[in-house]
């Protein structure tokens, strides 16, 4: 069992910046592949970024890229998203999960075991 909890979502101007985290515990973190996910209000859950067990592989989602960035530190049992440029657009619920994965980074919701509980992201335009 692995448990996800993410922190730094907040109210933001569009243009602005805000640092997501999200902490891991209860296995060894560097077995798990990362991903960010959101979902808006009456809209699908959608990928955002993925990120390999090592870090040495990302995929961003084509409406992020060059504004996002993802990383994880293995130490600290942790993974970032720093979103720049904010975009109203990018209103959501944010959310991490892990999936205990090979080499790969995974883009498909289906394909990851564990969750956190969201942290909401409000763009103001």
């Amino acid at each position: 069992q692995v448990q996800l909890v993410e922190s730094g979502g907040g109210l933001v101007q569009a243009g602005g910046s805000l640092r997501l985290s999200c902490a891991a515990s209860g296995r060894t973190f560097s077995n798990y592949a990362m991903g960010w996910f959101r979902q808006a209000p009456r809209k699908e859950r959608e990928f955002v970024v993925g990120i390999s067990r090592t870090g040495g592989r990302i995929n961003y989602a084509d409406s992020v890229k060059g504004r996002f960035t993802i990383s994880r530190d293995n130490a600290k049992n942790t993974v970032y998203l720093q979103m720049n440029s904010l975009k109203f657009e990018d209103t959501a619920v944010y959310y991490c999960a892990a999936a205990m994965a090979g080499v790969g980074v995974l883009t498909s919701a289906r394909e990851y075991d564990y969750w956190g509980q969201g942290t909401q992201v409000t763009v103001s335009s």
